[in-house]
């Protein structure tokens, strides 16, 4: 049985261990103290949030998100599904689709007028579950790095 829950502090090192292989299948590298300050912004719980999912008591799957505004729909927020991950070994039990459907609860709760998210093109897995849980408006993603 999957259970999805807020993060524990007690989650921390098998959760940076999920993160960290995320940031290794985008082939990115971050230093250390971004795993720091992410996890503070997330036991803080107020502009990024984290869910995880766990099977048997093991952390197998995490989720970052984050709410904001939306020019669109003004009186209307929207959640920023930023990153899923789930290990190896959970693939294919149901787990990204547990942590997908958590986050849109929780974005329904807070009154939200939708939920999105990329992943890169090449990420056929993925696609498939996010084929059949949502729908593909066909925007491509630009972005410019800052220093």
């Amino acid at each position: 049985m999957i259970s999805i829950d807020r993060l524990l502090p007690s989650d921390r090192p098998a959760w940076e261990e999920l993160f960290r292989a995320y940031i290794d299948f985008y082939q990115r590298t971050e230093p250390d103290e971004m795993y720091v300050a992410a996890w503070r912004e997330f036991e803080k719980d107020d502009r990024m949030h984290a869910l995880g999912a766990k099977v048997d008591g093991k952390l197998v799957g995490i989720t970052h998100f984050l709410f904001h505004p939306s020019t669109s729909a003004p009186d209307r927020d929207v959640c920023y599904l930023q990153d899923l991950f789930t290990a190896e070994e959970a693939r294919g039990r149901g787990v990204a689709r547990a942590l997908i459907e958590a986050v849109t609860e929780e974005a329904g709760r807070r009154g939200c007028g939708r939920v999105y998210w990329n992943t890169h093109e090449s990420n056929a897995t993925a696609r498939r579950l996010y084929d059949r849980v949502a729908q593909n408006k066909g925007f491509i993603r630009y972005q410019i790095e800052l220093p």
